[in-house]
């Protein structure tokens, strides 16, 4: 059934950014472990931050500290921002180059019309529906907007299910789909239903 192989490549392409989002969460604990055990480093800027505050040794810990906690947020929002941009690029160039993602591809399945604007437009509403929202609520619950991320947290969720949900119905078309004017079918529908007595398969 297209239904269920609608799902089924949905998952493996979800799995895919699942992935590479351990991967550079990976990356990113070891970049962050190494900027906090570099004894060398962190003796250098404390004593400079000493040197500079005429002595005020509260001053520089509360500078050494906050600068130590700057770095961390940059290298975690940095890895967020990788995440939004390795995801857009694998939908985008699998759509323009494939016609499908490739789950869609395992799965027999491609995306109509395969045009680079309708590439275009459904990678940016998948990459937005399943990354991009949550990447931004995350970025400002590490900045300190509690309430504002709780909001783009609950948009997030809303978002990707109206984009999702309808992969589990027949004749649905997801958010992405409609808003980039395109659909999921059969790749082998039009050979099944050319050949004699042949009937298009699902």
């Amino acid at each position: 059934m297209l239904k269920l192989r609608r799902a089924v490549a949905w998952f493996i392409d979800f799995a895919l950014v699942a992935g590479a989002a351990s991967l550079l969460a990976f990356l990113t604990f070891h970049r962050i472990a190494a900027l906090v055990t570099d004894v060398p480093g962190l003796a250098t800027r404390g004593g400079l931050d000493l040197l500079t505050s005429r002595g005020d040794v509260v001053g520089a810990s509360e500078h050494l500290g906050l600068s130590l906690w700057d770095s961390v947020v940059l290298d975690v929002e940095e890895a967020f921002g990788a995440l939004v941009v390795v995801t857009f690029l694998y939908q985008w160039t699998c759509l323009r180059l494939l016609g499908r993602t490739l789950g869609k591809g395992l799965l027999g399945l491609r995306v109509t019309p395969r045009l680079s604007r309708h590439a275009l437009r459904r990678a940016a509403v998948t990459t937005a529906a399943d990354v991009a929202v949550y990447a931004l609520a995350c970025v400002l619950l590490i900045e300190g907007h509690f309430l504002l991320s709780l909001l783009m947290w609950a948009v997030a969720m809303a978002f990707f299910l109206v984009n999702a949900v309808p992969v589990f119905f027949p004749g649905r078309r997801s958010l992405a789909d409609r808003l980039a004017g395109t659909s999921v079918e059969g790749a082998f529908r039009r050979v099944a239903s050319q050949a004699p007595g042949g009937v298009p398969q699902d």
